[in-house]
């Protein structure tokens, strides 16, 4: 299904996410020990597109969306990942993240971002009418613009 405009945004921050996993995951099957760079990564696309991507969603999407009955339970569980994945960040914060860990994250970002692709986002895009998808719409760019969320944060490979 042809994505919604409003959920666009969102989509191309999950982009950048996707790349993410996949340097971390080539770079620890490779064998190369880059932990430190990968957390550091982590660290910058947390503070600058993750952690305000969480807080959209969990301002302006999930709310709404939990209250339609096919999509409450894939917003609980989304919602956990969040608690999940930001004890992750911390972790690379921390500096304390090893390989097994940083492939663990990358396999817990991938699955969350498939999950709001594919059902989460399919679902609303189903269920709400134009007028409503719009409106999150409008408060999803809302809530970015106020977090000063910072698109197209690639993920730097090692040099």
């Amino acid at each position: 299904m042809l994505r919604d405009p409003s959920l666009v945004p969102l989509s191309r921050q999950h982009h950048d996410g996707l790349a993410l996993c996949v340097y971390i995951r080539r770079a620890c099957d490779q064998g190369r020990d880059e932990a430190a760079h990968w957390q550091a990564e982590m660290v910058r696309a947390w503070e600058g597109e993750i952690r305000p991507h969480f807080e959209a969603e969990e301002q302006a999407l999930f709310p709404r969306l939990a209250a339609v009955a096919e999509l409450a339970g894939i917003v609980k569980e989304l919602l956990g990942q969040h608690a999940r994945l930001r004890v992750y960040f911390n972790a690379a914060a921390a500096g304390t993240l090893g390989k097994a860990e940083l492939l663990n994250f990358a396999e817990l970002l991938n699955r969350h971002i498939r999950l709001e692709e594919n059902q989460l986002f399919e679902g609303c895009q189903s269920a709400l009418s134009p007028e409503q998808l719009a409106e999150i719409g409008r408060e999803l760019k809302a809530a970015l613009a106020l977090s000063g969320a910072a698109c197209g944060l690639h993920p730097r490979q090692p040099i």
